[in-house]
């Protein structure tokens, strides 16, 4: 019995780091739209039994981070036009009202930490590291939205995220980014001037401009 116990409990830790890592990989944009997956690849990748892939991949089906077919195969989703708009408009609901019930705690330090973030997506804008830009564009998001103490929003924030991963890095490559985003630099304005209209204005324009850009 306590055998058993330990080889559940190593099964869900390996599942856990599976998930974990795969999940901030498809975030990160480091996995194109429409890529395929297997689970014999990512037990090989994660030095895993194909068990803890498995729960790993079923729990990414079921965020919507992950495709899986009628056939059995699993894949990054390729966003419709549909999809993509239908995504954005969550964006467009969400994250301008955690940036408002951040405003009233955006304090001096916060704005600083945001120029020093907003600083680093230049430096990957300048390397064109693709996944570099978009993990330092959700930091900057996350690090303001945290101020909100709204986790049940930001959770619903960060799965739509999820979702778009993959979609985030066909973006970067059709926009041929040359500098950091302009939205940027008015989301720490409004925030210093404590600007909430300015703000919401901001931010609802930076989550869905470029994304509307995609649609065909």
């Amino acid at each position: 019995m306590l055998v058993q116990t330990k080889q559940s409990d190593q099964t869900g830790v390996a599942h856990e780091r599976v998930y974990r890592a795969l999940r901030t990989r498809i975030m990160h944009g480091e996995l194109e739209p429409g890529q395929s997956l297997t689970l014999r690849g990512l037990g090989k990748q994660f030095d895993v039994s194909m068990t803890p892939a498995r729960e790993a991949v079923r729990r990414l089906v079921a965020e919507g981070a992950l495709f899986l077919s009628s056939s059995g195969r699993v894949s990054t989703p390729e966003l419709t036009n549909e999809r993509i708009e239908e995504l954005a408009t969550v964006r467009a609901l969400l994250e301008p009202e955690l940036a408002m019930r951040a405003l009233p705690r955006a304090h001096f330090a916060l704005i600083e930490r945001l120029e020093t973030i907003n600083n680093g997506v230049s430096q990957m804008v300048a390397r064109q590291d693709a996944s570099g830009y978009i993990r330092m564009n959700l930091e900057f998001h996350r690090t303001l939205y945290l101020r909100a103490q709204a986790p049940a929003i930001l959770a619903m924030t960060e799965t739509v995220w999820l979702q778009l991963g993959p979609t985030m890095r066909a973006l970067y490559g059709r926009l041929k980014r040359t500098e950091p985003p302009y939205h940027h630099k008015l989301i720490i304005a409004a925030l210093k001037a404590g600007d909430e209209p300015g703000l919401r204005l901001a931010v609802r324009t930076d989550v869905t401009q470029g994304l509307r850009m995609l649609k065909t």
